[in-house]
């Protein structure tokens, strides 16, 4: 039974090349500088770096892109930079990747999002963001305008949400009447602002503090996760909503079936970007034909790929297709 499972989630990798997803949502970019630490500043008790390198990542909606391009997919990513150096960086970096731009509005008025981390001895010293969340009328009616003559051409919709202002209420209503249209797979990484606007969804992936805000109901045992579960299925119309709850892995909650998904992790250096990883493999999973079970499973196998990397990572589709041989449906209890 299991030499089957772990053959039956091998094929479905191997179709993630098949997979047509379009990405909506914050475009960001990862700075990393990265050095040691020998004294503390005599100017205040603050540690002094002595910078040795320096990269840059793509972040939030563009990592998931990243993600979805590393695990094989073709992907178009669709949101707002600013005419900035970040934003260059970021549109030269998804061309790098094969991603297609078409989606993406340059906009004059916008500062793209960038988040700086220092970090010594690999640990993340301070952080600092550079960011703004009115993106003005004229770059989202270019992304509207997109979505409105492309949404027919993909797989499945994968909406990457950090609350920068390209998810807005207009937005999740012009896909609501999309879906009323034409089935549409929506898989969606969710933050409060919108908590009240999702609906009609495939998937929703919030870590367990989102869901318990989302839901109204305080989550400290296994019942009232399952309870803060429903209500989010009630409230977002939603198939199926996956509970990403760190160490303690994944829990899958429908309206007919709970699968608890315990971590594969070995060892954990970094969980930034975590979160886009799962969305992704989730969207990749369920556009190639997986079930909720299946996308679950893999999503949880490539989450505990990259946190074993240290910075903004990805796992790509050889890694995947191992994790799955070595460990399989072993890792999915009822």
């Amino acid at each position: 039974m299991r030499g089957r499972s772990d053959t039956r989630l091998s094929n479905l990798i191997r179709r993630f090349s098949r997979a047509r997803l379009l990405v909506i949502g914050d475009l960001m970019l990862d700075q990393f500088i990265w050095g040691r630490v020998e004294r503390i500043s005599p100017e205040a008790p603050v540690p002094v770096v002595q910078v040795s390198n320096e990269s840059f990542h793509l972040g939030g909606a563009a990592n998931v892109v990243h993600n979805i391009r590393a695990l094989g997919g073709q992907v178009t990513a669709c949101g707002v930079v600013g005419r900035d150096t970040a934003g260059r960086h970021v549109l030269t970096e998804l061309k790098r990747i094969g991603a297609a731009t078409a989606g993406v509005s340059v906009s004059r008025g916008t500062v793209t999002v960038c988040k700086t981390r220092i970090i010594a001895h690999n640990q993340q010293v301070v952080r600092l963001d550079r960011e703004q969340s009115n993106h003005g009328n004229a770059a989202l009616a270019r992304v509207a305008r997109f979505l409105g003559r492309h949404l027919r051409d993909f797989d499945a919709v994968v909406l990457s949400d950090y609350g920068k202002g390209v998810i807005s209420e207009d937005l999740l209503r012009l896909l609501d009447a999309a879906r009323a249209r034409r089935p549409l797979r929506l898989i969606v990484d969710p933050k409060k602002p919108n908590f009240g606007h999702y609906g009609g969804l495939t998937l929703a992936t919030p870590n367990v503090r989102e869901a318990a805000d989302a839901a109204g109901i305080d989550i400290h045992d296994a019942a009232s996760l399952r309870a803060a579960a429903h209500r989010l299925l009630e409230r977002w119309t939603a198939e199926a909503i996956l509970i990403t709850r760190g160490e303690q892995g994944m829990t899958l909650v429908t309206r007919h079936f709970v699968r608890n998904f315990p971590t594969v992790a070995r060892q954990v250096f970094d969980v930034t970007g975590a979160g886009d990883t799962v969305v992704a493999t989730c969207a990749l999973a369920l556009a190639a034909g997986a079930t909720l079970d299946e996308a679950a499973l893999l999503a949880n196998q490539a989450a505990g790929i990259v946190v074993g990397k240290i910075g903004t990572a990805t796992v790509n589709a050889a890694e995947l297709r191992r994790a799955v041989r070595k460990d399989g449906m072993m890792n999915c209890k009822l």
